[in-house]
């Protein structure tokens, strides 16, 4: 059995899969969620857990609803 992730790791690599898949750079990313680009390396990274309102903008930018970045996490999470 592998390694449990800590819920902001696992958020991370929701988002960083979503943003390959949409072929997104983190600065494209960013810029679109008005986030900082090493913000978003560092959420990426799971190095630092996302406001609620960063989140909303991220999942915006990304075209997923809330909800369903929170789903794909649970599932990296396992």
């Amino acid at each position: 059995m592998g390694r449990r992730l800590e819920p902001q790791e696992a958020l991370g690599q929701a988002i960083r899969e979503l943003r390959g898949q949409r072929g997104l750079t983190q600065r494209q990313l960013a810029d679109a969620a008005d986030v900082n680009e090493t913000w978003i390396s560092h959420i990426e990274a799971g190095r630092t857990n996302p406001a609620w309102g960063t989140i909303v903008r991220i999942a915006t930018a990304l075209d997923v609803r809330v909800s369903d970045l929170a789903a794909r996490a649970e599932e990296v999470a396992g």
